[in-house]
């Protein structure tokens, strides 16, 4: 926590302020050809933030922004001396933006980042124009900086949990600290893509009270809220701008933070909110990373105590696995129906929310239930092909559920099916080649939906002609 330098002789944070901004590409006048009018408060509320900012003096301004260069587990920043972009994708390639980036804040982030084990860096860039989530921001901020000597560094988010997004702020502060830059950071992003029937992304009900929560939290500067938001509530809102508040809640650990939320609006079925975080002390209190990562054990710990004997049974034969490299004894004081039934069964794993490996079977290849669960568990664990196989440090954020399948029941047609109460086999009359999908699954809401991704695990052509079964499961979580 100690991010402190002296400037003109006044202790100051190395990190000055940041910024929450939406990237609507309408709200500059002329794509928007009055449009922006709808969203006036979002206008001035861009203006006086990016006023503020631009009066701050800042050496560097860091810019979060989800369309940029963006992996699935690396956080990209952008190289080179510089970038421009235009909007050429919204119809006006002749409004462009150049800015010149901070290399040597770039180069020691990367360094902090790798000395911190942040996946974070330099490679892999994927189109080195500016995207419209910075070059928004930028546009308003442009006209207060003027000529100022102000350098760049633009970066993507990732699919990575919360508490990494935390981490990667951590090391932004901490580089401006080294280098004694004075920084701003803006996190550009729109809240929920999904508040109003009709809108380009149609309507959840999710969408609202996510705005609502987010916009709360925002107002009152309670990043340990936001960092603890549900990653499959906020993907079913629609968001692109929630991960970029994570960075913020970094970057502005140890600090005392005067919050404002400058505006909400959501008049097109998006949500755009504007709000600011100065710096004006030290707080050792908020170390916001640490904090999620206490919230997080106690949350695990409590979850360890609901598992029932299926659930447990899996998770301690992937523990032992991957800690030992050998299968676990079965369990004393196992249910009988564990060690009596015969049955196929499918263990899945998940990490933040997101699958970590899956893998099962149909019907029964053991003798008992209990080994089946036990060898699938591991088989989950380290031999799904999609993913690479769990290692030890990631144990004590997995989160398991085990399905126990009826016997497949053979059907004439989609019409017997119900994705919500059965799974469904899909099997190539031609060969052998079966997909296997388990029932209600977020997203497959109908029976076609349901068989096409059946045919798509078993690569099963759409018109190639296949025999059905349906089965049930007994679902452990």
């Amino acid at each position: 926590c100690s991010r402190l330098f002296f400037y003109e002789g006044v202790s100051i944070m190395s990190i000055l302020a940041a910024y929450a901004v939406p990237h609507p590409p309408l709200i500059i006048p002329t794509i928007g050809q009055g449009r922006e009018g709808e969203i006036a408060a979002t206008v001035r509320a861009y203006h006086e933030t990016m006023r503020a900012a631009a009066e701050m003096r800042p050496d560097t301004v860091v810019i979060i922004s989800p369309h940029a260069t963006a992996y699935d587990d690396f956080f990209h920043i952008s190289p080179g001396a510089g970038a421009e972009g235009n909007f050429a994708a919204f119809g006006h390639p002749e409004i462009s933006i150049g800015i010149e980036y901070d290399e040597e804040f770039v180069r020691v982030l990367s360094s902090t980042a790798s000395e911190k084990n942040i996946p974070a860096g330099t490679l892999g860039e994927k189109n080195p124009a500016l995207d419209h989530g910075t070059m928004i921001p930028l546009f308003f901020l442009s006209e207060y900086l003027g000529d100022a000597p102000t350098k760049f560094v633009r970066i993507g988010i990732a699919g990575l949990p919360a508490h990494t997004h935390a981490l990667l702020g951590q090391a932004i502060a901490a580089t401006a600290e080294r280098l004694g830059r004075r920084t701003i950071c803006i996190a550009s992003g729109d809240l929920s893509h999904r508040l109003m029937e009709g809108s380009a992304n149609g309507f959840a009900p999710e969408g609202a009270e996510f705005d609502e929560l987010c916009t709360a939290f925002m107002k009152t500067g309670d990043f340990l809220s936001l960092l603890q938001i549900p990653g499959s509530f906020a993907e079913a809102a629609g968001h692109c701008g929630l991960n970029g508040l994570w960075v913020l809640a970094g970057a502005l650990d140890c600090a005392a933070v005067r919050s404002q939320l400058h505006s909400y609006e959501g008049p097109f079925g998006v949500g755009y909110a504007v709000a600011s975080f100065t710096v004006t002390g030290r707080d050792e209190g908020r170390d916001y990373a640490a904090q999620l990562m206490r919230a997080e054990d106690a949350a695990m710990a409590e979850l360890r105590t609901c598992e029932d004997a299926y659930v447990r049974l899996a998770r301690m034969s992937i523990e032992h696995y991957v800690r030992t490299h050998s299968y676990v004894p079965l369990l004393e004081g196992l249910p009988s129906e564990l060690l009596e039934q015969r049955a196929g069964a499918f263990v899945s794993i998940k990490k933040y929310g997101k699958l970590r490996g899956c893998i099962g079977t149909f019907v029964p290849a053991q003798q008992t239930l209990a080994e089946e669960i036990l060898y699938n568990a591991v088989s989950a664990a380290v031999h799904d092909g999609r993913f690479e196989p769990i290692e030890e440090d990631e144990l004590n954020r997995l989160v398991y559920s085990v399905d126990v399948l009826s016997e497949p029941e053979p059907i004439s047609s989609a019409a017997e099916l119900d994705p919500k109460r059965y799974g469904v086999i899909v099997k190539s009359i031609v060969d052998n080649r079966r997909g296997l999908l388990l029932p209600d699954l977020a997203g497959i809401d109908t029976a076609e939906e349901q068989l096409a991704v059946a045919r798509e695990k078993a690569r099963i052509q759409p018109k190639e002609a296949i025999s059905l079964a349906r089965f049930t499961v007994e679902r452990h979580r």
